[in-house]
């Protein structure tokens, strides 16, 4: 089963005190390469996230985008001392400077950027929230795998019907073939028969016989057909293989491709040359769909 190394999964989860949003996004990568972004306070847990992942995708560049919230009343607070310290020595500096009668300052203080913050010692407990980020993290890869398998069958289909098309030109090269030779025995005989009548000269049959086999022995495809045809069974193979073959159909495709070029380049047919281009026209969309497989 082919699987698509492009996808997205989002999940969410909310609680009377906890809201958490796993997004997934997935594109295609030679390697597994895992990149998370999560609020500073559960940077901790980013190997258990990508280790989770890697139970379940092999390839691909992978965007984990969490966002954890705690809902309610807010955590405990406390006074920034050197904060409210410098805003009150201004204030006064200020008054003496101005001539300015003394005011009460700390309520207005109290209302200042910085005087008032959150107590860090109350922070979010990473670890004490994996249980409930985990299940939404699973929910989301859900998702996504859904969609790369969705991908996956569509490329599927149209890696078979190039394989399809292949095998036909294919079949159409393994016919031809043996004609190419008693073709050129043909235009060869005559024309050496020509240039031979003209200058009154005989003709030696041994001497034809001759460059037939070597000509023959050059553009001999027989072996290359039998590869390529193994290739393409290969590749059908591994197309229904139980985990996703993206490497093993690349490794196919390039060996098509070679094969396909040394049948273009002993072939002196323009048949032949006719269903080459067609073969690598086929091979080079097939190229293009298997570095998105898994």
């Amino acid at each position: 089963m082919l699987l698509s190394m492009t996808g997205y999964g989002d999940a969410r989860w909310e609680s009377e005190h906890l809201l958490v949003a796993v997004e997934l996004r997935a594109v295609n990568n030679r390697y597994l390469k895992v990149s998370v972004r999560c609020p500073d306070a559960y940077g901790a847990l980013e190997g258990e996230i990508e280790k989770r992942l890697r139970q379940t995708l092999r390839r691909g560049t992978v965007t984990v985008h969490l966002s954890v919230r705690r809902l309610g009343a807010p955590g405990p607070q406390r006074l920034n001392l050197a904060a409210v310290r410098g805003y009150v020595e201004q204030l006064q500096s200020l008054e003496r400077e101005l001539a300015l009668p003394p005011a009460p300052l700390l309520g207005s203080v109290l209302a200042l950027p910085g005087v008032v913050e959150d107590d860090d010692t109350a922070g979010p407990d990473a670890a004490a929230d994996w249980p409930a980020i985990a299940p939404v993290l699973d929910a989301a890869l859900a998702k996504l795998q859904r969609m790369r398998q969705d991908e996956g069958q569509a490329m599927e289909r149209e890696l078979l019907r190039q394989i399809d098309t292949l095998a036909a030109a294919l079949a159409a090269v393994s016919d031809q073939a043996p004609q190419v030779v008693s073709a050129w025995r043909g235009r060869l005989e005559e024309r050496v028969g020509q240039l031979l009548a003209e200058r009154g000269l005989e003709f030696d049959p041994a001497l034809l016989v001759r460059e037939v086999a070597v000509f023959a022995e050059r553009s001999d495809v027989r072996e290359e057909i039998v590869r390529l045809g193994s290739h393409l069974d290969q590749f059908r193979a591994a197309c229904t293989a139980a985990e996703s073959p993206g490497r093993r159909l690349d490794f196919l495709v390039q060996e098509m491709n070679r094969e396909v070029n040394t049948i273009g380049s002993k072939c002196n047919d323009v048949t032949l040359a006719r269903h080459v281009v067609e073969m690598k026209s086929g091979i080079e969309q097939m190229r293009e769909l298997i570095q998105n497989v898994e």
